[in-house]
């Protein structure tokens, strides 16, 4: 009996609807990706080890960039609104209810406490911390920043929210700013603090490395 002859087909695929589906996902990525934003101060963090998460909410940054200069950002609206009345009522701020508005809106403050209200008729997006001299903390005698961070503490307390102070130095500045910094800190009784810094692995070898993989091992055998 003669074997049947099995048609030959193509195996080749039409792959334009495959194609079209790609491009169209790529071209949805591309319209709808948000890049992240440029820090509006510029700080070049030292490398540590530490993995620990800082906290995303009811955050007062301390910055201190190369040159020294000492910049304060807040995120909670009411707490900046409080801070805006105890400069008013303690430090004769002057802000008056639009300058308070203006307050709000700030990403960070970076000026004596006497500049505020001329600082703030600049449009947010225009404001660059260059331009800015700084929260004057020069040493104890001239330390604007322990004034600040009365304000802040009272506005905390006064709105019921958790203060969580984080501080961000750049690599390059020196010992003085950071002192003075911890300073007026400690001025206000606030001695907790987190830093902020570049996470790296542990090198292999160390110590610590050594203590670590201790740790996993004992782990696991429980």
């Amino acid at each position: 009996m003669a074997r049947p002859k099995i048609p030959r087909k193509s195996t080749s695929v039409d792959m334009t609807a495959m194609c079209d589906v790609a491009f169209l996902l790529l071209s949805f990525f591309i319209l709808t990706t948000k890049f992240k934003p440029a820090e509006s101060i510029t700080v070049e963090t030292p490398s540590s080890v530490s993995s620990k998460v800082a906290p995303e909410k009811d955050v007062t940054l301390i910055s201190v960039t190369k040159d020294g200069k000492v910049y304060v950002s807040l995120d909670n609206d009411e707490v900046k609104q409080e801070v805006a009345n105890q400069l008013n009522a303690n430090n004769g701020a002057g802000l008056s209810p639009t300058d308070i508005a203006a307050f709000k809106k700030a990403n960070f403050y970076g000026t004596p406490i006497s500049q505020i209200k001329s600082v703030l008729q600049i449009p947010t997006d225009k404001l660059k911390a260059e331009s800015l001299p700084g929260i004057p903390a020069q040493d104890t005698a001239h330390n604007e920043l322990i004034p600040w961070m009365r304000a802040i503490v009272a506005a905390h307390s006064s709105t019921g929210t958790k203060l969580n102070i984080i501080f961000k130095g750049d690599n390059l500045a020196k010992y003085p700013a950071f002192k003075n910094v911890i300073a007026a800190l400690k001025k206000n009784d606030q001695f907790k603090f987190q830093m902020v810094t570049n996470s790296e692995g542990i090198p292999q070898g160390t110590d610590l490395w050594r203590k670590m993989m201790s740790g996993q091992t004992e782990a696991a055998e429980e």
